[in-house]
C-alpha cells in the first residue's frame, strides 16, 4: 500500500511525546482555583467554550490556553478573581512550557529506521516557539529534513505542504494520533495516513464519523507502523 511513499510526515504532540495529559492536569488545577465561584463541570465547559472562541485569534498551544484561562476566570468570577490568582494561572502556563520532554515508547528507534529510507517531516500545529523548543529538548531534530508548524491541519494546509515538498499526494504519508487532524484531511486528498491512537485526546480533536476505515491504517503504537512500511 505504501510502496510509492517518498515523504513521511509525523505529528509531534502525543505522537512523538506526551502533551495532552499536561493540559488535562492544568484544567483540573484551574477548576480547583475557581471552585469558590462555580462547579468544576461548569468551569470546564466555560473554559472549553473560551478556547474554541479564541482559536482563530490565538491558535493552538499553551499561550493561547493560558490567555483563555485568564479570560474564563475573569468571566466566571465576575471580575472578582484576585491578581494573585491570575498570577497562579500564568504560572500554570510557565510550568507547562518548562515541562521535560517525555518521549513515547519506541519513538527514536522508529525514526532511526525510517530516516535512511524516507524524507521525514515534522508536521505539527501550535505555537512556533514552543514546538521548536520541544523538538530541541527531545533530541529528535536530527532525524527530520524539514519542520512545518501549521496554523491548522485541514485539507488546504496539507495540500500546501504537499505542493511545497513537490510530491504527489500518493507519495506522501502522514502519521499521527488525531483522526480529525492527522488522518481524515489526507483521506480527502486521496493521500495516505496511519492513525496511532493516544489514550488522551482533546475533545476538539474527537470525531463522530471515522469515514471508510479501509482508506487508512491504524497502528497501536508508533513501533507498529514499521509493519506497514
Amino acid at each position: 500500500m505504501y510502496k510509492n511513499i517518498k515523504v513521511i510526515a509525523l505529528d509531534a504532540d502525543d505522537t512523538l511525546w506526551v502533551n495532552e495529559p499536561y493540559f488535562r492536569e492544568v484544567e483540573h488545577r484551574f477548576a480547583q482555583l475557581l471552585l469558590p465561584y462555580e462547579t468544576e463541570n461548569k468551569i470546564n465547559q466555560e473554559l472549553y467554550k473560551k478556547e474554541i472562541d479564541n482559536l482563530e485569534l490565538y491558535g493552538y498551544g499553551v499561550k493561547g490556553f493560558v490567555l483563555s484561562m485568564v479570560e474564563a476566570a475573569l468571566e466566571i468570577s465576575n471580575n472578582k478573581i484576585s491578581s494573585k490568582e491570575i498570577q497562579q494561572i500564568i504560572n500554570f502556563g510557565k510550568e507547562m512550557l518548562n515541562k521535560p520532554i517525555e518521549l513515547l515508547d519506541g519513538v527514536e528507534e522508529v525514526l532511526k529506521k525510517l530516516s535512511p529510507k524516507y524524507k521525514l517531516i515534522l508536521a505539527t500545529k501550535g505555537d512556533l516557539l514552543d514546538q521548536e523548543r520541544k523538538l530541541k529538548k527531545s533530541g529528535l531534530h536530527k532525524y527530520f529534513d524539514h519542520i512545518e508548524v501549521l496554523s491548522d491541519k485541514q485539507k488546504g494546509n496539507y495540500q500546501y505542504l504537499i505542493n511545497f515538498l513537490e510530491v504527489n499526494p500518493s507519495e506522501f504519508l502522514m502519521i499521527g494520533n488525531s483522526l480529525k487532524s492527522d488522518v481524515l484531511p489526507l483521506v480527502e486528498l486521496n493521500s495516505n495516513a496511519i492513525h496511532v491512537p493516544y489514550h488522551t485526546t482533546w475533545v476538539h480533536e474527537e470525531v463522530m464519523c471515522q469515514n471508510d476505515k479501509d482508506s487508512y491504517k491504524t497502528a497501536q503504537s508508533l513501533s507498529d507502523v514499521l509493519a506497514f512500511l
